[in-house]
C-alpha cells in the first residue's frame, strides 16, 4: 500500500518544525533525523519503506533546516535544545515511546536521547557517526580524524563560512554531497531541491551553527554514558570525514548493540545502499532480542 507524505508544521519546544509524515496513523512511531547539510528528503528511500512496513514516519527538518524554525542565536543549537525538540515531538505525537534512526548530526542528537531519556526510546539506528565520548578522543589524538575534520573548525569563524557556502549557488554544498557520494547518489533533480532548501533565509547559518554550539559547549557539556537500549549500528567505510574504527570503539559504548560495516559504502550509504540498509532496519525494528556487541559480516 501506498501512503501520501503529508507536511506538517509541529510546534515543539517553543519553536515550530515542518515535519514531513507518513505511513498509518495507528502504525509504531519512527522518526528520521537527517543531518549537514541535509534536510527530511535525505531519507526518501527510507520513508516508503517503513511506511509500507506499517509504521508511522516522521521526519522533521530539525531546527535551522529548510522549512523549520531558524533561532538566531548559537546558544540556540547547543545539544540538549536539540534533543528537547524530538522529545517535544513525541509528546505532540501522542506516544510515550518512538524509534529513532539518524544519520550525521541526526544520530548525535540520536545518541544523545538514548542516553538521556532512554524511557521515551524502544531502540535508535546510527548511520555514520560515533558515540559522543569516542570522537572527541579521536579528534584529540588520531592527526588522520583530525586532518578528515577539518571543516568543524572552519565553520568557528564569523561570517565567513556562511558567505562561501552561498557563493556561486551553494557550489559548497553541492560539492560536499557529490564530492564525498559515491558516483550518481544525487541526481540534478536532488541537488536543485536541496539547493532550495540551503536558499531558505537563514538556513545556512541555523546549519552552521549547529557546528559552532557544539564547540563552544565543548567539555563543559555532560558526558553522554552508556546506552542501555537496542542499537543498529551502521557504518560505510568509505566515509570521507570519519575513520571506521570510531564504529567498533562506539559499539563497545552500547549494552545491546550490533554493527554492519558497508564496505564500499560512504558517510551516505542510506542514500547509496537503500536496500540493504531499508532491509537491516526492518529487521531491527521487528525483533525484540537482546543482542551484545555484535558485529556482522561486512556488506
Amino acid at each position: 500500500m501506498d501512503f501520501d507524505l503529508e507536511h506538517h508544521y509541529v510546534p515543539t519546544n517553543g519553536i515550530t518544525l515542518h515535519v514531513v509524515q507518513c505511513g498509518p496513523a495507528a502504525g509504531p512511531l519512527v522518526v528520521l533525523l537527517h543531518g549537514f547539510p541535509e534536510f527530511w528528503y535525505g531519507w526518501r528511500h527510507q520513508i516508503p519503506a517503513l511506511a509500507a512496513a506499517g509504521y508511522r514516519v516522521w521526519v522533521p527538518d530539525q531546527r535551522g533546516y529548510n522549512l523549520s524554525a531558524k533561532p538566531s542565536r548559537v546558544a540556540d543549537y547547543r545539544i540538549d535544545q536539540l534533543g528537547a525538540d524530538i522529545i517535544g515531538l513525541l509528546d505532540a505525537a501522542g506516544q510515550p515511546q518512538a524509534t529513532l534512526i539518524g544519520h550525521d548530526w541526526g544520530a548525535a542528537v540520536t545518541w544523545w536521547l538514548a542516553a538521556r531519556h532512554p524511557d521515551r526510546l524502544r531502540r535508535v539506528a546510527i548511520l555514520n557517526v560515533p558515540h559522543p565520548a569516542v570522537l572527541g578522543p579521536a579528534l584529540r589524538r588520531t592527526p588522520r580524524q583530525l586532518l578528515k575534520s577539518w571543516y568543524i573548525f572552519f565553520f568557528q569563524l564569523p561570517w565567513l563560512p556562511e558567505k562561501v557556502f552561498r557563493r556561486h549557488r551553494f557550489r559548497f554544498g553541492r560539492g560536499a554531497l557529490r564530492g564525498t557520494s559515491r558516483p550518481g547518489t544525487f541526481s540534478s533533480d536532488d541537488l536543485r531541491l536541496y539547493t532550495k532548501a540551503w536558499a531558505q533565509p537563514g538556513a545556512v547559518r541555523g546549519m552552521i551553527n549547529w557546528y559552532r554550539a557544539a564547540f563552544r559547549q565543548g567539555r563543559r557539556a555532560s558526558p553522554v554514558g552508556r546506552i542501555s537500549i537496542p542499537v543498529r549500528l551502521l557504518w560505510g567505510r568509505q566515509d570521507a570525514f570519519l575513520q571506521p574504527e570510531l564504529a567498533q570503539l562506539s559499539l563497545a559504548k552500547c549494552d545491546q548493540g550490533e554493527l554492519t560495516y558497508f564496505d564500499h559504502a560512504t558517510h551516505w550509504l542510506h542514500q547509496e545502499e537503500p536496500a540493504a540498509v531499508n532491509r537491516l532496519l526492518l529487521d531491527f525494528l521487528s525483533t525484540d532480542t537482546t543482542v551484545t556487541h555484535q558485529a556482522q559480516a561486512p556488506i
